[in-house]
């Protein structure tokens, strides 16, 4: 989903609008509506700000619907792509949470949505059984809605944090290498 959103968001779209398009791609139902429970938003550090909703409905990636309860925000996506590029409604609710424990501030140390959205990358592309994942760094870039400029101070964080043990660019390739700390479950 990750690499589906670097390609259907524009350029320039924000981290904090990453991480609230994958909730919402993952929590979508088979109408394209997604009911988000405010406490998600809470674990993302997004509940503050209009931001990142109002990136995604200028993009004309979502538009707000009626009916938002006292405990949820109610969207309607507009990306009808997204019906092909997601998995089943059981597996899409799990990756979902998945993605929301790997990014929540709290199993990252991150406040910034970048370090906790790259937390979700390199998590999901990491080899299970080594710990240790390859990427192309222009690819982890656009996932992440990233500038260049702001990576290396990024990575540096999340080895700071605990979250990543080591990284590092090859020369040849350009390919970015790393290893978790802890591999996530």
């Amino acid at each position: 989903m990750l690499s589906y959103l670097a390609t259907a968001l524009p350029q320039g779209t924000s981290p904090a609008a990453h991480l609230l398009a994958v909730q919402c791609a993952l929590r979508m139902n088979t109408r394209m509506q997604v009911h988000l429970p405010k406490g998600v938003l809470r674990s993302l550090r997004l509940n503050t700000t209009l931001g990142p909703w109002l990136e995604l409905e200028h993009a004309r990636w979502l538009r707000p619907t009626t009916g938002n309860a006292a405990s949820e925000i109610a969207v309607e996506l507009l990306d009808v792509t997204l019906l092909s590029q997601a998995p089943a409604g059981p597996d899409r609710r799990r990756a979902a949470d998945w993605a929301l424990r790997i990014g929540s501030s709290s199993a990252t140390g991150a406040i910034e949505p970048l370090p906790r959205l790259a937390a979700v990358y390199f998590a999901a592309h990491t080899g299970p059984a080594s710990g240790s994942g390859v990427g192309e760094l222009d690819q982890m870039t656009r996932a992440c809605g990233a500038q260049p400029a702001q990576l290396t101070s990024m990575f540096d964080q999340l080895v700071e944090i605990g979250f990543l043990r080591s990284w590092q660019v090859c020369p040849d390739s350009g390919d970015l290498q790393w290893t978790l700390a802890r591999v996530p479950e």
